[in-house]
């Protein structure tokens, strides 16, 4: 039985539609993950995708506009499940708790889009559900996060050009220090994805 399953979430075209993807902190998220999935595979390890969808929004993530399908160049294999979602963590709305106990899992390792929201969300959720976490924060991305006072419609040059914007930096780095230590080990692309290098 497979004790450990990366989760892949969210790392879907959705996200290279909008105007913000331009300031993302990896626009190479598809080749860090897919690091992450070729070593997971090489363990034996279970990889479970994770899409997210907002059926009759008209936006990026209404699958009717066809942008809700993983990256180029990450394509799951026979037997690995592709799940999705419509809440922020991908418990709540989607069978991922049985999925993983039907496979044994312990362990989940983390990664997507993006860091402080989708993948955050799932960490903490997966930690209360009992689960051993593992955040590869260099394996998730994220974009300029806009005070919540921002006009939804501002435009990504008023996102950066105000002062209270939090850049990608400062939110993976507050994003870590509230999950270590409480809902997961942080660990680094290369010391998770090494591992299948070295064995």
């Amino acid at each position: 039985m497979t004790q450990t399953a990366l989760i892949v979430i969210d790392v879907q075209e959705s996200f290279r539609v909008r105007p913000n993807w331009q300031a993302v902190n990896h626009p190479d998220i598809a080749d860090r993950v897919d690091r992450l999935v070729r070593a997971s595979r090489a363990r034996g390890d279970l990889v479970v995708w994770v899409l997210h969808t907002e059926p009759g929004t008209g936006g990026a993530f209404d699958p009717v506009n066809g942008h809700v399908r993983l990256m180029d160049g990450l394509q799951p294999i026979e037997g690995e499940p592709v799940i999705t979602k419509t809440s922020h963590n991908a418990f709540t709305t989607t069978n991922l708790q049985q999925l993983l106990t039907q496979y044994g899992v312990r362990e989940v390792v983390i990664s997507g889009i993006r860091t402080e929201q989708c993948c955050e969300t799932t960490t903490r959720v997966a930690s209360d559900l009992g689960y051993d976490v593992v955040f590869v924060s260099e394996a998730t991305a994220t974009t300029p996060l806009p005070h919540w006072t921002m006009p939804a419609d501002a435009s990504l040059e008023q996102v950066m050009a105000d002062p209270r914007t939090l850049s990608p930096d400062v939110i993976v780095e507050r994003t870590e220090y509230v999950l270590a230590g409480r809902f997961a080990t942080i660990r680094t692309l290369d010391e998770v994805a090494g591992l299948a290098v070295a064995s």
